[in-house]
């Protein structure tokens, strides 16, 4: 006890104890709160003993009060759409990639090693084109290779990925090149039915030839053009001052598919329908062309004026 008469208080502690004695939470007092309705100054600091609320006295708002929701688009409460979810659901399921999936994406590249370089091809965009190269059995010994590029299943050029087609394609035709080929070969280039479109570029052509190995250039002993055309023509011959004289040497022009089968055996080269096609009518107008020279006959020689006597008018002193 106080001496003066008042309440006995503990003597705050002058340090805590490290070790021993009972641990003690500090006791806070709360704040006391005003839950009374009225603002006033007088009843800040005071409690009311008893919070007397008459629920029946509550004011309650009409039905015109409320919020319309109608022009929302779908009411949470429609059973229409219970269980339908949209494409962000929690609930959505995630599709699983299974191993088979994974296997065939790992088809969808390929890594070849061009000139000691590594190069990845894109499998996938070039599929609809891998028909442009193709193995056409041998010839002569049997280990000469015939190898038959078709132009006529190049993409068109108005493709908006036709340059990367093309780039992923070069490689292909190349790597695929060196596979087939082992000792000496021959190159058949089916040029007809070939739209201009679809015709490879300059810049195509020369960048395949300085990317073939030396060794495919050396083996190299024929190059034929079926059905060449005024275009394959001209680019040839713009492109005479990048290649050899050994190389244009090589160069020959078939017209007809029964020329190159005088030339090559023809058991397992894939000729594409439209070449078939083009080819008869090609020989049709050419037989056309010669029966009517028959019919009409040789044209009459032309006379020359120089045999003829020159006439000469009287002249008069």
């Amino acid at each position: 006890m106080n001496p003066e008469g008042g309440e006995s208080r503990p003597v705050p502690p002058t340090s805590l104890p490290l070790q021993g004695g009972s641990t003690q939470r500090k006791k806070l007092s709360a704040p006391r709160i005003s839950l009374s309705l009225d603002q006033s100054e007088d009843d800040l600091g005071e409690t009311p003993d008893d919070l007397d609320i008459n629920v029946d006295d509550l004011d309650t708002p009409d039905e015109g009060d409320y919020l319309d929701y109608t022009d929302h688009e779908m009411d949470w409460d429609d059973p229409k759409e219970v269980g339908k979810s949209g494409p962000c659901d929690s609930y959505s399921t995630i599709p699983t990639y299974s191993a088979e999936e994974e296997r065939q994406d790992g088809k969808l590249w390929r890594t070849v090693i061009i000139g000691e370089q590594e190069h990845r091809i894109n499998m996938r965009i070039i599929e609809p084109y891998m028909r442009v190269i193709s193995h056409g059995g041998y010839y002569s010994s049997g280990v000469n290779a015939i190898i038959v590029f078709a132009a006529c299943f190049l993409p068109d050029s108005d493709r908006e990925d036709y340059h990367e087609i093309m780039e992923n394609l070069f490689l292909y035709v190349i790597s695929t090149l060196e596979l087939m080929v082992a000792e000496d070969y021959m190159i058949v280039y089916l040029n007809g039915a070939t739209p201009h479109r679809r015709m490879p570029g300059l810049g195509w052509l020369k960048k395949c030839y300085q990317m073939i190995d030396r060794r495919l250039r050396k083996n190299l002993k024929s190059f034929i053009i079926l059905h060449p055309s005024w275009f394959i023509r001209t680019i040839l011959a713009i492109t005479k001052p990048f290649i050899s004289a050994k190389f244009s040497s090589k160069i020959k022009y078939v017209h007809t598919l029964d020329e190159l089968q005088r030339l090559i055996p023809m058991d397992s080269v894939q000729i594409p329908e439209c070449i078939i096609k083009l080819d008869k009518e090609l020989m049709e107008s050419a037989e056309s062309s010669r029966m009517n020279s028959f019919l009409l006959g040789p044209e009459p020689a032309a006379s020359n004026r120089a045999d003829r006597p020159v006439e000469t008018g009287a002249s008069g002193p």
